[in-house]
């Protein structure tokens, strides 16, 4: 999991109290207060039902962190001395916010780079191929000379493989080896 109920509460709160005076966010703190009691109340219920029926524990979670946050700002405001809460004045807040940033952005950089090697994973083919004995041993011969598998050799070969805009499939003369083709690709 990326976020945890922290991460999303700093955001959250971080959001809702840009502009809040300290009796606002005060508010918002006694609010968060009430939550975490009822939600708590619930978890010991034996039956959840309502708002906390789907996971009871996780909104328990996100309600504390919330409170935690909510009584954070509500400190930095008095300690600073400030009017109105302003992101960009807390610190701690501001450090929280570049950290999430970095986190989804490196996220969302592995999640492309999956997402390029499942493309590429699909494009991928995998044949069994009978040749005929006296291209099996040529093949076999090749490979021999060149220190590879047959089937090394035959995955080189396709590597070259070209296609006219008439249709013709060719392939232009190559030495196979180790640093060629396929198998440096791998």
């Amino acid at each position: 999991m990326i976020w945890t109920p922290e991460d999303i509460a700093r955001e959250q709160v971080r959001r809702q109290a840009a502009g809040m005076t300290a009796q606002q966010v005060q508010r918002a703190v006694d609010t968060a207060v009430v939550r975490v009691r009822e939600t708590l109340e619930e978890l010991r219920s034996p039956a959840p039902r309502g708002e906390f029926a789907a996971d009871p524990q996780e909104l328990a979670d996100r309600w504390a962190a919330l409170l935690t946050e909510w009584r954070r700002v509500s400190a930095h405001l008095a300690a600073s001395g400030a009017g109105v809460y302003d992101g960009d004045q807390d610190e701690k807040g501001s450090a929280w916010a570049r950290e999430r940033e970095e986190r989804r952005t490196t996220a969302l950089r592995n999640h492309a780079a999956w997402t390029e090697q499942q493309r590429e994973k699909r494009d991928e083919l995998c044949a069994e191929l009978w040749l005929g004995a006296a291209a099996g041993r040529r093949v076999r011969a090749v490979a021999a000379r060149a220190g590879l598998t047959p089937n090394e050799i035959l995955a080189q070969l396709a590597g070259r493989v070209t296609v006219d805009d008439d249709g013709a499939v060719s392939v232009a003369p190559f030495t196979p080896g180790r640093t060629a083709g396929l198998s440096e690709e791998r």
